[in-house]
């Protein structure tokens, strides 16, 4: 069972629902002592980095899912906002603190092309991709999104995207964590292909 972390905020629907395509079984959740049964997690996020953070600590989650993730080891998919949650900290509104999950702080894009960058992008795998996670020749995901991961260890990231002059960190992964900037759940086919292998394969 894949627990979708409710905290008030996210694209929840839209993660359920891949997850249904797939035939895989997933439950939306905001409580605790339900979230740390699932066999693993996926964190959402639409919104602003201090909003989401806010409420996962108004709602009593921000220690839960600590435990879950560093005491039990349980796999934990952070998608959007939800992998820059996992990062130490973001300047987006002030400086506010992540779960510090993977290193790095979160930054505003600063280039000459729109901003946010919305669309369609293709996704190039460094040395470090999962070798088992397959997906096109030429995968192509789809992003909505005003900032980016920095000052990131090189060694965490799996795959990234060119925008302009910008290398946007699409996935990174460190140990059982994994963040994609990206949304696999509107990404189609290989999207589809991220989620399923999360699921099947990711630790």
């Amino acid at each position: 069972m894949i627990g979708i972390i409710d905290y008030g905020m996210g694209n929840l629907a839209s993660v359920h629902n891949a997850f249904n395509e797939l035939n895989i079984e997933s439950m939306i959740s905001g409580e605790p002592e339900v979230l740390s049964k699932c066999d693993k997690l996926v964190l959402p996020g639409v919104g602003a980095f201090e909003d989401c953070m806010g409420n996962i600590h108004r709602r009593g989650l921000y220690d839960a899912v600590n435990d879950i993730v560093l005491g039990k080891k349980k796999p934990l998919l952070g998608i959007c906002l939800g992998m820059q949650m996992l990062f130490d900290e973001s300047e987006e509104k002030g400086i506010t603190r992540g779960f510090g999950f993977l290193k790095g702080r979160v930054v505003e894009m600063k280039t000459d092309l729109p901003v946010p960058e919305i669309g369609w992008n293709e996704l190039v795998f460094t040395e470090n991709r999962p070798k088992d996670l397959i997906l096109s020749a030429h995968p192509y995901v789809y992003y909505v999104h005003s900032y980016i991961a920095s000052e990131y260890n090189a060694e965490d990231l799996a795959a990234y995207s060119q925008y302009g002059d910008i290398r946007v960190p699409g996935i990174a992964i460190h140990d059982n964590v994994i963040g994609c900037q990206f949304h696999p759940e509107k990404s189609s086919a290989d999207g589809l292909k991220i989620l399923k292998w999360f699921e099947e394969k990711f630790i």
